[in-house]
C-alpha cells in the first residue's frame, strides 16, 4: 500500500509491477486451481446460455477488487461481475476519481469447456481515458502491459502491430452473430466480401492482443461492456493501432458509441474495415 497521495503519473511511473504481481496472483490463486476442475455448481448462467459466470470469475475479482483498491487508494472498481451484481457501480466510469476496470475471466465459456483461450484484463482509467492495461494469459503465462504515451509490451519485449501485407486478405474477428442486432448483423456482413477471412471472435482481451502482436488484421465488434475492450484498445493503440466506432469516431469507454466497431493494426487498415461495416450498414 502506497505511503502517501501519488498522482496518477507517478504511480503508473513506479507501480505497474505491484499489478501486475497482483494480477498473477489472483490467476494462480482463484483461476488456474479451477481450470478444468469446475464441479456444475461452480457454474451459473447470467443473461443465456452462453453468458456465463464461475466461482473463478468471482473470487478473481474479489482478490483484484481488494488489492487494486489498496494499491491506489480513493480508486474504485468497475468489475464485470459487480456490475452483473449492480449496474449503477459502472457509472464510476464517468466519474473523476481513478477506476480499474476488470474482467476477471475473460472467455468464461472457454474457460468453462476446458480451452485455455481465456485471459484476465485489468485497465486503469480516469476521466474515460484509459492510462494502463495488464492482459494475462494464464495457461501461456504471458502478460502484457500498455502505459498510454510508453508502447506497449509483451513479456517485457515492445510490441508492435505493423501493417498487413499488400494484396493479403485481411483476418479479421468478429462478434458472434448470437450477440449482434439485426442492424449490427448487417453492418457486419459488409465484412464478407473477396480480400477479407471474417471469423467469429474468442476471448475479446487475446483477440485484441493478436491484434497488436500483427498476428490479427482487426476485430469488429458490436458490445461496449468497457471490462471486455479497455485493456485490449489501450494496447492495439500503444502497438500502433487504431480504433474506429460507424461514426469514424475513437471508441469510448464510457459508451454512446455507434456500433459496430473496429480496432486494427494501423490506421489504414481500421479506415479500411469501418468502410466495409458502413457499407453492409
Amino acid at each position: 500500500m502506497i505511503e502517501h497521495m501519488e498522482t496518477i503519473d507517478e504511480f503508473l511511473a513506479h507501480r505497474t509491477a505491484d499489478v501486475e504481481r497482483a494480477v498473477r496472483e489472483a490467476a494462480a490463486t482463484e483461476i488456474m486451481p479451477r481450470f478444468r476442475q469446475l464441479a456444475a455448481h461452480e457454474i451459473d448462467e447470467k443473461s443465456g446460455p452462453h453468458d456465463l459466470v464461475t466461482d473463478a470469475d468471482r473470487k478473481a475479482e474479489e482478490y483484484l477488487t481488494d488489492v487494486l483498491g489498496k494499491l491506489l487508494p480513493g480508486s474504485v472498481v468497475v468489475g464485470e461481475e459487480a456490475v452483473h451484481a449492480n449496474p449503477a457501480s459502472y457509472e464510476a466510469l464517468q466519474g473523476d476519481v481513478p477506476v480499474w476496470i476488470v474482467d476477471p475471466v475473460d472467455g468464461t465459456r472457454q474457460f468453462v469447456h476446458g480451452d485455455p483461450g481465456f485471459c484476465t484484463l485489468v485497465a486503469l482509467a480516469q476521466r474515460g481515458v484509459v492510462l494502463a492495461s495488464w492482459t494475462y494469459a494464464p495457461v501461456r503465462d504471458q502478460l502484457s502491459l500498455a502505459v498510454r504515451g510508453r508502447g506497449a509490451l509483451l513479456d517485457g519485449a515492445p510490441l508492435l502491430a505493423g501493417a498487413p501485407d499488400l494484396g493479403r486478405a485481411l483476418e479479421v474477428a468478429t462478434s458472434h452473430p448470437d450477440y449482434t442486432t439485426d442492424d449490427q448483423k448487417r453492418a457486419l456482413l459488409g465484412l464478407r466480401t473477396e480480400g477479407v477471412n471474417p471469423r467469429p471472435c474468442g476471448s475479446a482481451g487475446l483477440e485484441y492482443l493478436a491484434v497488436a502482436r500483427g498476428e490479427l488484421d482487426a476485430v469488429a465488434f458490436s458490445w461496449e461492456a468497457a471490462w471486455d475492450h479497455a485493456a485490449g484498445l489501450l494496447l492495439v493503440e500503444e502497438a500502433g493501432g487504431a480504433h474506429l466506432t460507424l461514426a469514424g469516431e475513437p471508441f469510448r469507454i464510457t459508451g454512446g458509441n455507434t456500433l459496430p466497431f473496429t480496432a486494427a493494426r494501423d490506421a489504414a487498415t481500421a479506415r479500411r474495415v469501418l468502410g466495409l461495416l458502413s457499407g453492409g450498414a
